[in-house]
Formats: structure tokens, sequence, C-alpha cells
């Protein structure tokens, strides 16, 4: 019997678990095993790391990980789910039993598990996969490296660079924390039940911040470069923050006539700067 979870096998356990795939939660498992192994040989893992997985479900990925000799802790939502995944993996893998812990929680609030992960590698829910990425990259610093994958047209805005045309707030906030990079596609027809699109392989790896710049205030002007995404920064911006904007682009060194897709994090970073120290200089210096 094969120690990974084929459709068969998959399927039989949803019934066990009187689980009825959910659409919201955007429940697509995992069955095929040399799929699995792609993920897993692209998150280029190293035997020390400890893996963060959110959302196993029914433990296809799980199985993949526990196959290295890595450590998984994995966050499950789910109680009848979370409580399954455990059994599962001591039936298929029995000699990684210590090397697997599973947390009930949601993935946007948790802020500390144990041990402390080091990677990031999920088959994430689509409607909150931005989010999550995110919130476990602010919440985790020790998370150097990963791999997700996420609805096809999600990676293309989380890889892309300033000038693309799929370029937006995803891929300006994720650059704040990580470079990352598209690395593969995955057809629905690996997934019980199949998804009605492609999926895509995001890689990235943890870098610094851009220096001496709030991640809040760069953000919020983040948000509001893109709230309408043909406009010039000086219209759609000078909404947010007034004429104090002009001064601003112009001592970050961005034309006013630019648009929000060709800026970098960095580029964002330097305005955020501008505005603060515009806003604490004195009315009359």
């Amino acid at each position: 019997m094969s120690d990974y979870l084929d459709a068969t096998r998959i399927r039989s356990l949803a019934a066990q678990l009187n689980l009825r795939p959910s659409k919201g939660r955007g429940q697509n498992f995992l069955f095929d095993a040399n799929t699995i192994r792609r993920i897993v040989g692209l998150a280029e893992l190293g035997d020390d790391d400890v893996v963060l997985e959110i959302g196993p479900g029914l433990g296809s990925l799980t199985a993949g990980l526990l196959h290295t000799p890595v450590r998984v802790v994995a966050v499950e939502i789910e109680p009848a789910l979370a409580d399954r995944l455990p059994v599962t993996m001591a039936e298929l893998i029995p000699e990684a039993q210590d090397r697997l812990s599973v947390i009930t929680a949601d993935a946007l609030k948790i802020d500390q598990v144990s041990p402390a992960p080091t990677a990031l590698v999920a088959n994430l829910p689509y409607n909150i996969s931005v989010p999550v990425i995110l919130h476990l990259l602010a919440s985790f610093p020790t998370i150097t490296h990963g791999l997700v994958l996420v609805q096809s047209e999600v990676a293309d805005r989380l890889a892309a660079g300033p000038g693309s045309r799929v370029y937006g707030v995803p891929s300006a906030k994720l650059a704040w924390w990580a470079a990352a990079r598209r690395v593969g596609t995955v057809p629905p027809t690996v997934f019980w039940p199949a998804p009605n699109v492609d999926s895509g392989l995001v890689s990235f790896t943890r870098r610094d911040p851009p220096p001496d710049a709030d991640r809040a205030a760069t953000f919020a002007l983040i948000d509001a470069a893109f709230s309408s995404r043909r406009k010039m920064l000086r219209s759609v911006l000078a909404k947010k923050y007034g004429p104090v904007i002009f001064q601003a682009l112009s001592d970050a060194g961005v034309t006013p006539q630019a648009r929000g897709e060709t800026l970098s994090i960095d580029d964002f970073a330097k305005v955020s700067r501008a505005l603060d120290r515009l806003s604490r200089a004195s009315p009359t210096e």
C-alpha cells in the first residue's frame, strides 16, 4: 500500500469523517503523489527545517513533507480534520509521528507555535491566501523561505514586479517581506474535487524590509495608490494625503505623473518616509 493519499483513500477518509468538501473554505484536496513530490522538491527544504503547513486537510501534502527529515507544524481550523490528521499520518508513516504537531486554529489569528517555523509550505484556500501569507510573514520572523500553492491568477499577482499588468497590492505587500517568483502550474485534475481553474506555485525567500519605513503607513499608501489603478499618483493620493503628497513625491524622487503599478516597494517606502518627515515638520520650517 502506498504511503501517499491517492484519490480512493482521500474519498474514503472524507466518507469516514462525513466530510463534504466546502467551496467556501477552498477544500480541494491533492491526491497525486507525483505532484506532491514535485511541490516538496520545489520547496527546497533542509533537513533542519520546521515547516508550517496551513490547512493540511486530510493530509496529502503533510505526508509528502514527512517523507523528508523535516518537522511539520500543521494548523487546521476544522477540529475533525485536526483530530484525524495524526491518526492518518501514523497509519501512513509511523516512523514520522514524533515530527508532526497539529494545532487546531485559524491561520489568520495564530502568532506563536512551537517549535518556531523556518519554512511555510501550504496548499492555501483561494479566498484567504494573500491575507494568510502576509499575516504569517509578519507574525513569524523565523520563516525564511517557503512555497505556496494558490489560484493561478493569485500566483501571478504575488510574483509580479513593477510594470507588470498584474502588479498590484498583493505584489507590493509581499515584496516588503520577501522576493517571490512563480515556479510552476498545477492542473485541476490532481485535486478532489477539481477546482475550476489552474493553480500556481510561488516560491519566496525572506529579505530585509525597506529601512526606516513604517510598514502600516507604507501599506496604507499602497492601498491608496491602487484604489484607482489607472489614475496618476498625484490625483489618487491627493484625496487621502492632501497637497503635501506633491512634496513627498518630489522628495522621494517619484514623478507625480507615475501610476502605482510602476512603483517598487522601495519607492513606496521612500514616499512613506517623506510623508512622515513632512508631517513631523513645523509649518514654519
